[in-house]
């Protein structure tokens, strides 16, 4: 398996909003997936992007792109994380088990 398949999953904000994470390679529709290493932490809602950061993973890491999956919707469920570029990028710049 690999982050070129995205990883995603729905979080419910503690407001009730519902916001979408996806981890993986950028869809960008210039460049194939396949030619694209970075992998990047996404968050947005029916109507826009709220955030996106690259991150330390490889495309090969989907297990550990998994684990950062669970933590950033963890987190916003909570209300410990605020779904924004800021309170998601120190999660996109460390290595899990």
């Amino acid at each position: 398996m690999s982050l070129r398949a995205p990883l995603r999953q729905d979080a419910t904000l503690p407001n009730g909003r519902v916001v979408h994470v996806r981890v993986g390679v950028p869809e960008d529709s210039y460049i194939s997936p396949r030619e694209i290493d970075t992998v990047a932490l996404e968050v947005f809602d029916d109507s826009e992007h709220l955030a996106a950061v690259n991150t330390v993973l490889d495309v090969d890491q989907d297990r550990e792109g998994l684990a950062l999956l669970r933590e950033v919707v963890a987190g916003l469920e909570s209300g410990d994380l605020a779904p924004t570029a800021g309170a998601i990028e120190p999660l996109a710049d460390r290595l899990r088990a």
